[in-house]
């Protein structure tokens, strides 16, 4: 199915080809649980859905530079 959502992040819209049915997303718009509602999606498609983040917007946003100064 065809899933449109507009990133929190960018405002960019963007749709993606997810296999779900209208009964998960109706499930999932009337409080389940996303990973309860999806069990059968990877986390960057619940991501997606929830968010409309991609993994490369996720990633560019929230990377650390930094990782190396753990002491």
């Amino acid at each position: 199915m065809l899933i449109k959502r507009t990133s929190m992040i960018t405002g960019k819209e963007r749709t993606l080809d997810i296999d779900v049915t209208k009964e998960q997303l109706d499930d999932y718009a009337n409080g389940t649980l996303i990973q309860v509602a999806f069990p059968n999606l990877s986390p960057s498609d619940r991501e997606f859905i929830k968010t409309g983040m991609t993994d490369v917007e996720w990633e560019e946003t929230f990377r650390s530079d930094d990782h190396d100064n753990i002491s």
